[in-house]
């Protein structure tokens, strides 16, 4: 495509453009990927730097790849790849990112918007709290997944009982299909249906779905964790569950590249250079947001309570 058809596009750097890199990227003799340009106004999505790269060596044109979608979609695709390559976003132009991703797109999960956004879901819920007062939140949400799950668990669990009364039969996975909540869940509100409890415990108590987001959890079934964690690793490496998959291995490995001491931790904080440090601290705790999901999500009944008897 002629360099001189491609407009600017709707950039989420806040500082603009880094003539610096443009200037490195220059500099290279191997090809450049092909920038991400919008079909339907020639606006460049993602590759703004390469494409003054190329202007610096000369190029009159350049290779493209186009977009078909709507201005929020595109945005969506920019922020989406500035976080995944190139020049590093900055954080507070990932938190505006959200921010706007938020508006555009209010239905998708935190973690679908962490993900996005390259921060913390936790930080996103935060984001979105700020942003939105109690009444103005959807009732649903679509996961990574795409699937569209009720943001109130009580209201899943109300209708997995609807469902469940009308046909008994039904299987757990089509409920929970139906209804928008974990096998799991649906396991839980048949046994209370049995035993002429309500769906939900909630609904008994109370307690609303932000008093139960903000009580302290543990994960049931499960002892509390030793000292030092090598040895609950040492403990899991040994169950074959875990081990004869590929997933359960990749986990294992996870958790031992994890599994060190304060001392090896403190070590590894030496050999981070000072122009790193900002990058490293927001990956830091990106990941520690992503492991306190993950044992939510344990802790919320992701696994069959015969697997986590057990470990």
């Amino acid at each position: 495509m002629p360099i001189g058809l491609i407009l600017s596009g709707d950039s989420p750097r806040s500082q603009g453009k880094d003539a610096d890199h443009a200037a490195r990227l220059a500099e290279l003799d191997a090809p450049l990927p092909p920038i991400l340009v919008d079909r339907r106004t020639m606006r460049v999505i993602d590759g703004t730097h390469r494409l003054m790269a190329a202007t610096l060596k000369g190029q009159e044109s350049i290779d493209v790849e186009f977009f078909d979608g709507t201005a929020e979609e595109a945005f969506l695709r920019a922020v989406e790849a500035n976080v995944a390559h190139g020049l590093p976003l900055p954080h507070a132009d990932r938190r505006r990112a959200a921010e706007r991703i938020i508006r555009s797109h209010p239905r998708s999960s935190d973690r679908a918007i962490a993900r996005s956004a390259g921060l913390g879901a936790r930080t996103v819920a935060k984001i979105r709290r700020e942003m939105t007062g109690p009444g103005q939140q959807p009732v649903a949400r679509v996961g990574l997944d795409g699937k569209v799950r009720p943001l109130n668990s009580a209201e899943g669990r109300r209708r997995a009982a609807e469902i469940i009364t009308e046909d008994p039969m039904t299987s757990l996975r089509e409920v929970a299909r139906r209804a928008g909540i974990s096998p799991a869940t649906v396991s839980d509100v048949r046994k209370r249906l049995a035993s002429g409890q309500p769906p939900a415990a909630a609904e008994a108590t109370g307690m609303s779905g932000a008093a139960r987001a903000d009580r302290p959890r543990t994960v049931r079934g499960m002892p509390p964790v030793p000292s030092p964690p090598a040895a609950v690793v040492e403990r899991l490496l040994r169950d074959p569950s875990l081990r004869h998959k590929q997933e359960g291995r990749q986990l294992l490995r996870l958790l031992q590249q994890n599994a060190i001491g304060t001392r090896e931790w403190s070590e590894l904080t030496t050999v981070v250079p000072s122009h790193c440090g900002a990058l490293v601290v927001d990956l830091a705790r990106q990941v520690a947001e992503t492991w306190m999901e993950f044992a939510r999500e344990l802790d919320e009944g992701a696994q069959p309570e015969g697997h986590r008897a057990a470990c």
